[in-house]
């Protein structure tokens, strides 16, 4: 029997801000290890037997991410789907299921896994997909329910029968995030569990129970995966197609509608890690309470998340705080506050403050950029080119650049010219030139570029070639 993940990583993970972004959301962040959270909900399933490449469904502008850190971790052949516009979790899923028939057979099992979760027991994450698997062969909708550690307000529930047949319960009802009190009923009552977000079905079963309970998500996402186009190693779902979809989760447009929904409970270290604070809750602490990310010295502090990217952080005489310091912005909240972080952003954005949605670092597909200094008319950023990589050969109407390489050899288009720079030498582009940069070498590649104009937003620049396939924009 045949497993293919389909991971749904569309997610913006605004709750933890300001190291994750709209550009850079929390799944592609290494916030508990080494990997990134997509990579480590990919790695997990490796011990699984005939499992295959995953499904992963992502935001259009999220591409070169997700193919880079596949890459990274030595996935050969992921499918990567593209959203022209986020619709929910229902036809996200759809679109992969659809995706998944043109390539296997109807007795493929598809296990869904939101991309940003956190699972510390892996033995019994694997226990419990074994049970859903065999459940998912007989045409049931499995879903998984995590068993409840306390009374959490953040969480959906799940009723479940009181009797199970070989740890399965039949699902009675989907309940929507309770107050306080609801939810310590929950907990006394014994038979509710959290909602996970995770499924387990084959795809020609969940395409049938939805052309009952959500005809209109089969068929606009039917049309949608039909007119795809295929875009270097993406699929490009239409977006006029996916757009006329409604905008449902998975829930809501079945598992609360069918009669065919069975749940597995999962006792497995999970956390959805949907704040700083349940970041602190699962990671490891000093003798003091504390736990400290990057360069951090502390006096008297205690029961503290500390997370530095940029620079030292110290604290003295403190407690109880989230401290989440990045080369833009900081911020600082009170434990019991932490997750109240989007009325904060909710202000942020009325001003109109770019920081809500990007960072001060710039990934692309060429490697990144770092905006170190900018004033009236001119800007300074530090340019990282992969080896290999090139950047589209382009123009710009309001703004002329000079570059300066700091190391590793620059082949730079400059007007009519082509030549090489190594560290130390320049050259400068005025305003209207169309010009590149390419690493061809093995090395990286470290330029500062300064830029000077009348406008010096992204959105000036005209690009006539481009290896990854980019439009103007």
């Amino acid at each position: 029997m045949k497993i293919i993940p389909v991971i749904i990583s569309g997610g913006s993970g605004t709750r933890l801000w300001p190291l994750s972004r709209k550009d850079y959301p929390k799944q592609y962040l290494p916030l508990v290890g080494e990997n990134t959270m997509l990579q480590e909900t990919i790695l997990r399933l490796s011990g699984l037997d005939d499992i295959l490449d995953p499904i992963i469904v992502c935001n259009t502008d999220h591409r070169f991410l997700v193919a880079e850190q596949c890459q990274q971790i030595r996935v050969k052949n992921p499918t990567i789907l593209l959203e022209p516009i986020g619709r929910n979790t229902a036809p996200a899923i759809v679109a992969a299921a659809l995706q998944s028939l043109k390539f296997l057979d109807d007795h493929a099992v598809m296990l869904i896994l939101p991309a940003d979760h956190v699972i510390k027991n892996i033995e019994a994450l694997y226990d419990s997909i074994k049970i859903a698997s065999s459940q998912a062969q007989e045409d049931k909708l499995a879903t998984f329910g995590i068993v409840p550690k306390n009374a959490n307000t953040g969480y959906g529930y799940i009723k479940s029968s009181k009797n199970n047949i070989d740890g399965v319960y039949k699902v009675e009802q989907f309940v929507e995030k309770p107050d306080l009190e609801t939810a310590q009923a929950y907990l006394e009552h014994g038979n509710y569990l959290w909602n996970s977000g995770m499924f387990m079905f084959k795809a020609n079963v969940l395409i049938d129970e939805l052309k009952t309970h959500s005809p209109d998500i089969i068929k606009f996402v039917s049309d949608a995966v039909n007119k795809a186009k295929k875009d270097l190693d993406f699929i490009r779902l239409d977006e006029k197609a996916f757009e006329l979809s409604p905008s449902d989760s998975i829930d809501y447009a079945l598992m609360e509608k069918s009669d065919n929904v069975i749940v597995v409970p999962l006792d497995a270290g999970w956390s959805d890690v949907g704040s700083w604070s349940a970041l602190y809750d699962i990671d490891a602490k000093d003798s003091n309470g504390n736990v400290l990310k990057g360069d951090v010295e502390v006096k008297d502090t205690f029961n503290t998340y500390i997370y530095a990217t940029h620079h030292m952080i110290t604290t003295f005489g403190v407690e109880n705080l989230i401290v989440i310091d990045t080369a833009d912005a900081t911020f600082i909240a009170s434990q019991n506050k932490a997750h109240e972080i989007k009325s904060i952003i909710k202000y942020i954005q009325k001003k109109g403050r770019d920081e809500i949605y990007s960072n001060r670092k710039v990934y692309r597909p060429w490697g990144w950029y770092d905006s170190i200094e900018s004033g009236k008319h001119f800007q300074v950023k530090r340019i990282y080119v992969k080896p290999g990589a090139k950047l589209s050969l382009q123009m710009h109407h309001k703004r002329a650049e000079h570059w300066v390489v700091v190391s590793g050899t620059a082949t730079v288009t400059n007007g009519k010219q082509i030549f090489n720079l190594k560290k130390g030498e320049s050259t400068y582009i005025p305003l209207g030139i169309i010009h590149s940069l390419e690493n061809k070498t093995k090395e990286p590649l470290e330029i500062i570029e300064v830029q000077s104009g009348t406008y010096l937003g992204e959105d000036d620049i005209v690009r006539f070639d481009d290896i990854y396939g980019r439009v103007h924009k």
